[in-house]
């Protein structure tokens, strides 16, 4: 049973991660396709989009509150995914961890191991969006320095912040497109802001945000201003980079605490075959499994807290 099991499993992830590189290899396939017609012909049209899967699914998703939570935190990612896709892949991957669990540890774990697939996948976009506002972090010294140059040129600040837009990488292009658009139909620059500050929180963005709305509704200069700004974002980058060298081999340690408690488990299994099913088969079993789980669930948050320094 254990071996069907773990077949069913692994062929169940083999087929998660081969839509995955399949989805990617047409992705980037239709991506070259795409340049090589605009290099080829500079006078045709941009191309709407591919042809999203499980469209069916991410239809009937957008209605829920849960369609629209994931939806909020894929726009902050800047992940290529709809909200479907991505509670497709999350389900088949739950599915796979539950099935592997169950099979090379005992059938208690399964639920377990799906509950940790749940959290892995909200993790996962936790980290993607904080990747984000980091790269966005470490680009703005540099739009400082545009919108500063721009300014100081005569050029109007929202002419300013649709060059940034033109002149930068993503993701600060990104947001800032979203930004000019946003302006193109109207809206306040306060509103259109803020909306990224919202989106993407952070003191240094939340400084430069503030500095541009008060020079916008003062109607003054704003060059000295974003000139001193610059100068103390470039300072808080090389800060934030040094904080995250000290405490690397601390963030480390909290990784790896849990991860002992998962390889204790696989070496008793393998030392002693069945010794799991025969300890979770009774009541004290899986309340000291669940004990040791909460333990280490709790030495992870602690390292985790402990080594969070806000800069």
């Amino acid at each position: 049973m254990n071996l069907s099991f773990l077949t069913l499993g692994v062929t169940l992830l083999a087929g998660v991660l081969a839509v995955l590189g399949l989805r990617s290899y047409g992705a980037g396939r239709a991506q070259r396709a795409a340049l090589i017609d605009r290099l080829s012909n500079p006078g045709a049209s941009v191309p709407t989009g591919r042809q999203r899967p499980f469209r069916g699914v991410d239809r009937r998703l957008r209605g829920t509150s849960l369609g629209r939570r994931i939806e909020h935190k894929l726009a902050a990612t800047g992940l290529d995914l709809t909200p479907g896709e991505f509670f497709v892949y999350m389900v088949a991957g739950v599915a796979a961890l539950w099935l592997i669990a169950a099979s090379v540890l005992a059938s208690f774990f399964g639920p377990l191991a799906g509950l940790a697939g749940l959290w892995s996948a909200n993790s996962f976009l936790d980290w993607q969006r904080q990747k984000r506002i980091e790269r966005f972090i470490n680009q703005l010294p540099e739009l400082s320095r545009i919108l500063a140059n721009a300014t100081q040129a005569g050029l109007a600040l929202r002419t300013a912040i649709a060059m940034a837009a033109e002149e930068m990488e993503a993701p600060a292009s990104e947001e800032l497109s979203r930004v000019t658009d946003r302006l193109a139909v109207g809206e306040s620059l306060d509103d259109a802001l803020g909306e990224i500050a919202e989106r993407l929180p952070s003191r240094e963005l939340g400084v430069l945000v503030t500095t541009l709305v008060l020079a916008n509704r003062a109607g003054g200069t704003v060059v000295s201003s974003l000139r001193n700004l610059t100068t103390t974002l470039e300072e808080r980058k090389e800060t934030r980079r040094e904080v995250r060298t000290t405490l690397a081999q601390v963030t480390v340690t909290a990784y790896a605490v849990p991860g002992f408690g998962v390889a204790a488990l696989l070496m008793l299994n393998a030392v002693m075959p069945g010794a799991l099913d025969r300890m979770t088969g009774a009541f004290l079993g899986q309340a000291a499994v669940l004990i040791s789980i909460a333990l280490y669930a709790l030495g992870f948050i602690v390292v985790r807290r402990l080594s969070r320094i806000d800069v």
